[in-house]
């Protein structure tokens, strides 16, 4: 069987894709390489995708044109690809075409996928707002451009499976990290001020927020776990992470304590659309995808502190 995964240089969708193909299916990941941060990351991701088996094509979801060289045959489709976060250097322009166009784009190429069985959109707890602690039937309230123009492109693939043009659903994800992991994110962040002797940005007012820090080896779990449910997760949104909450300072103190460092902080002024508090209610994926996420706070930092040290050279050359 054949799998499409979009964003695959990416963090999470390399995971996706190597854990596809692990499993045995044929896949092909796409990605436009843009320069959000360091490509040269997005590269090292590429190149262990290669080595797996993996194919790749750099391609722009937004453009039609870009389609040309895609197969027509896949069996499913996972739409990791997306204008990420919260940045002060990422325009609206940026979130609505790499959000909402680029998902619109993907949908028309998706209906000449004959042999399509699910169609899996991969949104976010920013959908909910600042207070995502809400369960898949609570009016969405996002805040950030991020959460309205992902709500959008989740609308856009939900409207496909109304009309039963194609079965899709999608997965909100939970305050994701692990190995590979963005490096204007929390945990890398942290992880390389204590390695590294840096001095850690701390947002002002953040030591208290909380989250459902999941893991990515979990977030992989419940978005695979849709194969073999089709007709189960058709035409519906579930929230996939961890319902164990974490606050800010108890993920600094989880990081000092396991690379034997004291981080130096600075704080920083908040940024408008920050989430507070996320604690994801995962009661419908458990009883509808049978999904378990396993993994402790420690156990996951302790994988990512690995990962990093193994990866320092490029990681700190590149983003520094």
């Amino acid at each position: 069987m054949k799998v499409l995964v979009t964003g695959a240089a990416g963090f999470i969708g390399s995971h996706m894709a190597e854990r596809m193909a692990l499993s045995g299916f044929d896949v092909i990941g796409v990605d436009n390489l843009s320069d959000y941060y360091a490509r040269e990351l997005k590269l090292a991701n590429v190149k262990s995708l290669n080595s797996k088996g993996i194919d790749f094509i750099e391609a722009d979801l937004r453009y039609t044109a870009d389609y040309e060289s895609f197969s027509t045959d896949f069996d499913y489709i996972f739409h990791f690809a997306a204008q990420p976060g919260l940045s002060e250097t990422s325009s609206f322009q940026d979130y609505l075409s790499n959000n909402v166009v680029a998902t619109n784009e993907l949908m028309n190429f998706s209906r000449q996928c004959n042999s399509l069985q699910m169609f899996v959109n991969i949104s976010t707890s920013s959908v909910y707002g600042l207070d995502a602690t809400l369960d898949e039937n609570a009016a969405p309230s996002p805040v950030s451009w991020y959460g309205v123009t992902k709500l959008a492109a989740e609308q856009l693939v939900m409207a496909e499976s109304r009309k039963e043009i194609l079965q899709a659903c999608s997965l909100r994800l939970y305050s994701v990290y692990g190995p590979r992991e963005r490096p204007d994110k929390l945990y890398p962040k942290l992880i390389r001020a204590a390695l590294c002797d840096e001095t850690f940005t701390l947002v002002e007012g953040s030591l208290q927020h909380k989250r459902s820090f999941s893991f990515v080896d979990d977030i992989i779990d419940g978005v695979a776990s849709v194969i073999g449910r089709e007709k189960t997760a058709n035409n519906q949104v579930f929230n996939i992470g961890t319902d164990v909450q974490h606050t800010t300072a108890e993920g600094i103190a989880v990081v000092e304590r396991l690379t034997a460092k004291k981080i130096q902080m600075e704080l920083i002024a908040a940024r408008q659309g920050n989430q507070t508090n996320t604690k994801a209610v995962i009661d419908k994926a458990k009883k509808m995808l049978n999904y378990n996420p396993k993994t402790s706070l420690e156990e996951g930092i302790q994988k990512q502190i690995n990962w990093f040290k193994e990866n320092v050279s490029v990681f700190t050359d590149e983003t520094s």
